[in-house]
């Protein structure tokens, strides 16, 4: 089944509370992708140029430790926005992502969101306040992972 964009962006955090006039700005520009079971998404290190939004699928993310080997930071389904900080700075990326199964996904390119910046600032600057919460709420839960793991950890 094909993926609708306004449906795929609709069910993504990044874009809560947008209007449908919002929805289908993002829309125009989004580019729908296929990634096979098994396909790389985005390497760790490498640039970022774009806002990937799973749509169907789920997608496994994971980073070299120190001594190289790969560990897996989690899963994100459909709905969820992957690469986010890329919209807001072009830089590496934090970690790499990894198609678990067959994933269809929207992107949002850097230079596409530049141009939007232009002509819909507003419909831009929300999305850029919905990444800054989501991320925010991202590194909330991360402390709290951490708090535990300091609590457990035995005395020196």
């Amino acid at each position: 089944m094909p993926l609708v964009p306004e449906t795929t962006l609709k069910a993504c955090p990044l874009f809560k509370g947008f209007t449908d006039t919002g929805i289908q700005i993002f829309a125009g520009v989004a580019v729908t992708r296929a990634f096979p079971k098994g396909s790389v998404l985005f390497t760790e290190g490498k640039p970022g140029e774009s806002l990937l939004i799973v749509g169907e699928g789920a997608v496994r993310l994971s980073a070299k430790s120190v001594s190289g080997e790969d560990v897996s930071l989690g899963e994100v389904g459909a709905g969820e926005p992957l690469g986010e900080l890329a919209l807001v700075q072009k830089g590496e990326r934090l970690c790499s992502a990894t198609a678990v199964s067959d994933v269809s996904a929207l992107e949002i390119r850097f230079a596409d969101f530049q141009k939007l910046l232009v002509s819909k600032p507003q419909a831009c600057i929300k999305l850029l306040m919905g990444i800054v919460s989501h991320f925010g709420t991202k590194a909330r839960d991360n402390r709290d992972m951490l708090r535990t793991l300091i609590t457990k950890a035995p005395a020196a």
